[in-house]
């Protein structure tokens, strides 16, 4: 069985509305355009396909998005991080992002979309705070480094652990991002890793603007942060740029440098790609002491802010031609 003959399957109106189709391990995802349908329409449209593809011999789970013409949607810009994996430094970075922004002087939101295991509360140094609500909707959390910011770690007991199928998870990550976001310019979404059910509903009801991808730099992380790519390409989601973490590192006794994931790796498959890249992160203890204590380096000026500071600037860049001409 492979994605032709599923696709092969479907009637020739449907398979006509497929973008990407992508069996794994029984299980398959089918990215779908849905433009110029209504709602019953594109409701059909999924069952069709789950229908038709979940009978298929070794297909144990049909994953369905349906991808909206031009989604219209008032309020900030999302800008999406993500990875193939775990482990890569993918929150570390984001809310470093979302400071430096901050900095800038622009109003800055974050959602920790990683459902199953939020961190972004360490980080941001809002553990223990509890998110208000106001008709049926939560008000982020003010952290004290000029970010508005909610997670699940907000909403649960520190250290409790959450398991839960993904419909739940995608139902939670959705109220998090339809919070009262007020004035937000940017909102920055720190996805789980991997391309799970939270990423297909953010394709399919709150599609980002663009995309970061962060990678280390040995080759196991840079296969899993290409599907990750590929996932947002075939969505239509725009890629910003690819950023490499835990590039070099410096022994602070000796100062020796060296290479423990390797390096230059992310830039070297940005180029392949055809896509920009937007720096790298040393390997830094610095940065794990001030991630671990919620002073994210980005708030300050000393060693290990300026990676980080080059890498939002080039994000902010992007923002403005976003924009256009005379925009804010």
């Amino acid at each position: 069985m492979d994605e032709t003959t599923l696709t092969a399957r479907l009637p020739q109106p449907v398979a006509a509305r497929v973008q990407s189709l992508k069996w794994t391990d029984g299980r398959v995802t089918a990215i779908l355009d849905g433009s110029g349908l209504g709602a019953a329409e594109r409701d059909a449209l999924e069952t069709a396909v789950k229908d038709v593809l979940g009978s298929a011999p070794d297909v144990a789970e049909v994953r369905v998005a349906i991808m909206a013409d031009k989604p219209v949607r008032s309020g900030p810009v999302i800008v999406a991080v993500g990875s193939g994996k775990g482990g890569v430094g993918k929150s570390t970075l984001t809310a470093n992002l979302a400071v430096a922004l901050a900095r800038s002087g622009r109003r800055v939101g974050l959602v920790d979309a990683d459902v199953y295991g939020p961190s972004q509360p360490t980080l941001l140094d809002t553990e223990g705070q509890r998110p208000q609500a106001e008709n049926d909707k939560l008000i982020p959390i003010d952290s004290r480094f000029g970010v508005k910011m909610l997670s699940m770690g907000h909403l649960v007991e520190p250290g409790k652990a959450l398991a839960w199928r993904g419909p739940m998870a995608s139902g939670a990550f959705g109220q998090l991002v339809d919070a009262h976001w007020g004035d937000t310019e940017v909102l920055l979404l720190d996805l789980p890793p991997g391309t799970g059910d939270v990423q297909i509903t953010m394709l399919q009801k709150h599609k980002p603007a663009g995309a970061v991808i962060v990678s280390t730099p040995q080759d196991l992380a840079l296969i899993d942060a290409q599907r990750a790519a590929e996932l947002f390409g075939k969505g239509g989601v725009p890629i910003i740029g690819l950023v490499e973490n835990m590039s070099g590192y410096v022994c602070p006794h000796c100062g020796e440098a060296s290479d423990p994931f390797g390096r230059g790796g992310v830039e070297d498959a940005a180029a392949e790609a055809g896509l920009p890249f937007l720096g790298r992160i040393p390997l830094s203890l610095v940065v794990r002491e001030a991630s671990d204590a919620g002073t994210p380096p980005a708030a300050g000026d000393g060693e290990g802010a300026d990676a980080f500071h080059a890498i939002a600037a080039k994000l902010g860049q992007w923002l403005d031609q976003r924009a256009g001409p005379g925009s804010a």
